[in-house]
């Protein structure tokens, strides 16, 4: 292992979670693992690239020096971001599989007991089809969650870094209130948010910012379409920053028209639900628990709104398609996984179908303290924003954004020119 001061966390801290690896090996009778995952190697080594897509791994043995098998242009990131000091680059024309076969041979692992992830997502089950017919000589065992078990409770390096996301969160959400208005596009609203976001040092997130607008707030996971805000109407709006692949989420809402009685009633609710986990968040109690709490205080509505998903779920690293790390622990009923420091968590006690026509949403991320919980937004207000019906904008003709409209626009122009 190469020491080096040039990562994102001190050198320590990877030797650190090395380390914390090869105990859980150990613990698994496992001789060396090869970790496939994308957010596991940045956890383990700092590297990154967006050419996540093509096979890599990161093969750590027992004992012996770590090494990686990575597409030959992306070798460029384990020289220049990483601590490891040994790479096998297979080149476009190559066989990413029998590199690895390869490379195992070499470093005398045939025969071993070996740990792979089989549940990550570019690991396909036709490279492993291939790594198994190809490695016969060893015995294959899944490894999913030998990293993960670690990640799970982040470190005070992650913490700050994802302090660091933080900061991005708040600019883009503040930004996108402030650009909120009837008669802008959903797209103008979302590239406030994403300009003010990179412009305190947020770097690009694993999802860009969720912006829907009245009706389109009954979509799950949908973002800006090119939509105009009409007067009367509401703005939900979802955010996560990123800082090193480190993300913080957050959701609020905005209103182009007077507060109605059952949105006032679904903000109170909702700031309720969070009030509530600001207190009784802490160590010891499980996942069933916090997701019963949020779900027993969103249930007594009189709108006819509900929790339609889990009420939150990890966040930590991500990389595309997902900001969140649900995949390891998720605010489910039944899960008995315990709260312990470190851990952090977007909750989002969001209500689906207000009215039956709308979605809205307030949340937080929170961290898991020693005797109970912080909260990355602390400062950030929870209201429902209140922006007039309408503004000068929303009376003046403005130029047509794109969208999948613009066809018929043209040919009714032609139309009426002929």
């Amino acid at each position: 292992m190469r020491e080096r001061d040039d990562m994102t966390f001190p050198f320590s801290e990877y030797l650190r979670r090395v380390n914390e690896l090869r105990e859980n090996m150990a613990e698994r009778l496992l001789d060396v693992v090869i970790i496939s995952d994308a957010e596991n190697i940045l956890y383990l080594t700092d590297y990154q690239t967006t050419g996540y897509s093509f096979f890599q791994a990161l093969v750590v043995p027992l004992e012996g020096e770590p090494f990686m098998v990575t597409r030959k242009l992306e070798e460029s990131n384990v020289i220049h971001r990483t601590w490891v000091e040994i790479s096998r680059p297979y080149p476009d024309t190559g066989d990413a599989i029998q590199m690895l076969v390869s490379a195992l041979v070499e470093f005398g692992f045939a025969g071993k007991t070996i740990g792979y992830e089989r549940n990550s997502y570019y690991f396909s089950a036709y490279h492993q089809d291939v790594f198994r017919t190809s490695f016969k000589r060893s015995r294959l065992m899944d490894c999913f969650g030998i990293v993960e078990k670690s990640r799970v409770c982040k470190s005070e390096y992650e913490l700050q870094a994802m302090k660091k996301a933080a900061i991005a969160t708040k600019a883009g959400m503040l930004a996108g209130i402030e650009a909120v208005q009837a008669g802008v596009t959903e797209n103008e609203i979302g590239g406030a948010i994403s300009q003010a976001m990179f412009a305190v040092g947020g770097e690009i997130p694993a999802v860009m910012p969720y912006v829907t607008s009245g009706p389109r707030t009954m979509i799950g996971h949908a973002s800006w379409e090119g939509r105009t805000v009409q007067p009367g109407e509401h703005v939900f709006l979802e955010v996560a920053g990123c800082y090193r692949r480190y993300h913080t989420a957050m959701m609020r809402t905005v209103i182009c028209g007077e507060l109605s009685e059952s949105m006032l009633e679904a903000q109170d609710i909702m700031k309720k639900a969070l009030a509530a986990l600001r207190v009784e968040l802490r160590p010891g109690l499980t996942v069933s628990d916090v997701d019963k709490l949020v779900r027993s205080i969103l249930h007594e509505n009189n709108v006819g709104a509900r929790l339609i998903t889990r009420s939150g779920y990890s966040i930590g690293i991500a990389f595309p398609p997902s900001w969140d790390e649900g995949y390891i622990l998720s605010l489910h009923q039944g899960q008995s996984d315990v709260l312990k420091p470190g851990m952090t968590f977007h909750i989002i006690p969001w209500l689906w179908g207000v009215d039956g026509d709308k979605t809205c949403g307030i949340s937080d991320t929170f961290y898991i303290t020693e005797d109970g919980c912080g909260s990355f937004f602390e400062d950030v207000d929870q209201d429902f924003v209140i922006k007039p019906a309408t503004t000068e904008k929303s009376k003046a003709k403005s130029v047509t954004p794109i969208s999948r409209h613009n066809d018929e626009t043209q040919e009714s122009t032609d139309k009426k020119t002929k």
